[in-house]
């Protein structure tokens, strides 16, 4: 079990340089953005634009704060997300295009690498004590909560490879299974 915390990323542009990202965990560590297996980050949308392209990769996006955005996927038409809305799933190798619905949104990006990681992604309220089978697990408090003996602020993060999480306290947050494909 290894905490992230939020006070310690540090923020670097997008790949198409319209927004900025900060990084939670990615493997292998410290890939750069065309090399990963997968990928754990937050990410701030502060104006519309399109969405950076990750070739091969696919892609769940969780908003987790602000009113919510309409994203448009080429083939797939618009949803709109907000921060009660379930994680969306959608291939990063085609063209997306976000629209704000009131001012700017901070988001929990997963991307894994198609044919060799895939994610499932869950909004979670404690206090529970989730049974998982993925061998990678990342939680992303949205509020104060109580991991075991660690306490995490919004947007801490703590990693699990291969260990039973223990149990959670009373809170929000999101969790993030990473299996091998």
């Amino acid at each position: 079990m290894r905490i992230l915390r939020a006070a310690d990323r540090k923020a670097s542009p997008w790949k198409n340089g319209g927004g900025v990202t900060w990084e939670v965990a990615a493997s292998p560590a410290g890939a750069p953005l065309d090399d990963f297996e997968w990928r754990v980050s937050l990410a701030e949308v502060a104006s519309p634009g399109p969405f950076s392209r990750f070739p091969g990769i696919d892609r769940i996006l969780t908003v987790i704060r602000g009113q919510g955005l309409s994203l448009a996927v080429e083939g797939l038409g618009a949803t709109a997300l907000g921060a009660s809305s379930a994680p969306y799933a959608f291939p990063g190798d085609i063209a997306a295009t976000a629209a704000l619905s009131d001012g700017p949104i901070r988001d929990l990006n997963v991307m894994t690498r198609r044919g060799r990681w895939a994610a499932q992604v869950r909004r979670m309220s404690g206090p529970v004590a989730p049974k998982l089978t993925a061998e990678t697990v990342i939680l992303v408090a949205l509020t104060p909560l109580d991991v075991g003996d660690a306490h995490l602020s919004p947007e801490d993060a703590i990693l699990f490879e291969g260990a039973v999480p223990p149990p959670i306290g009373e809170g929000a947050f999101v969790l993030v299974e990473l299996h091998r494909a």
